[in-house]
């Protein structure tokens, strides 16, 4: 038990630089959500649903985090500060990463028939702060969804997602591999607008030449034309 105890907290510290010590982890109010939800989600599989919805609402009063009691959670999940909601359906792989103000959210049914409504996070997910992840959807594993992004549907495994609606970004295969603190690449890469600036320059160079070509065509002409008379 304590070994996976000091295991969990370890992983946090190489998640999070900001601590000295494992005990300055445990007044973490990520880890007491976390732990707090094992004890109301054990509640929840055995039907005591107002004990398990009591520690949920002791949980959110102490830590301003909502886990429901029916969210499934793997191993070593690191919530960055608080203000996070996760709802009832909503799956976490091992390993997952999730800062402040984050919804992983339901959708209403179409069909009006309860089921799965709140999103997957798959082993390795990093989730920046103010993302919205919407409805039955899987974020594959290792996939980053950047700073206030709002994610309605399937990600990819390894994806890097920016914006609103989120769409996958260009990145380095070298920072790819290093963790990624709030899931935000911090260059003009994961700017979609920067990136939508550098295809229209890219277009109005490509416009340009061919302008440039048939001005020389034309100049062509027009010799010939007064050579031969």
């Amino acid at each position: 038990m304590a070994g996976r105890v000091f295991s969990y907290l370890d992983s946090i510290r190489a998640r999070d630089p900001a601590p000295r010590t494992r005990w300055e982890i445990l007044l973490y109010p990520g880890v007491l959500a976390v732990a707090l939800h094992r004890v109301a989600h054990w509640l929840f599989e055995g039907e005591l649903f107002f004990l398990a919805r009591f520690v949920n609402h002791l949980s959110r009063f102490l830590t301003a985090i909502d886990i429901h009691p029916g969210a499934k959670i793997g191993r070593n999940l690191f919530i960055d500060h608080g203000f996070t909601v996760i709802g009832e359906t909503a799956e976490i792989g091992d390993n997952v990463t999730i800062y402040q103000c984050v919804t992983l959210g339901g959708t209403n049914p179409a069909n009006g028939v309860a089921g799965k409504r709140h999103p997957t996070l798959e082993d390795g997910v990093i989730v920046g702060s103010g993302a919205q992840v919407l409805g039955p959807i899987t974020v594959g594993k290792g996939a980053r969804v950047g700073a206030n992004a709002v994610v309605t549907k399937d990600v990819a495994e390894g994806a890097v997602m920016v914006g609103i609606p989120a769409k996958p970004t260009l990145m380095d295969a070298e920072q790819k591999q290093d963790f990624m603190p709030y899931g935000t690449v911090c260059s003009d890469l994961c700017d979609p607008a920067g990136q939508r600036l550098e295809s229209m320059k890219a277009e109005l160079e490509r416009l340009q030449a061919r302008i440039d070509g048939l001005i020389a065509e034309r100049k062509q002409v027009a010799e010939r034309q007064d050579l031969f008379g």
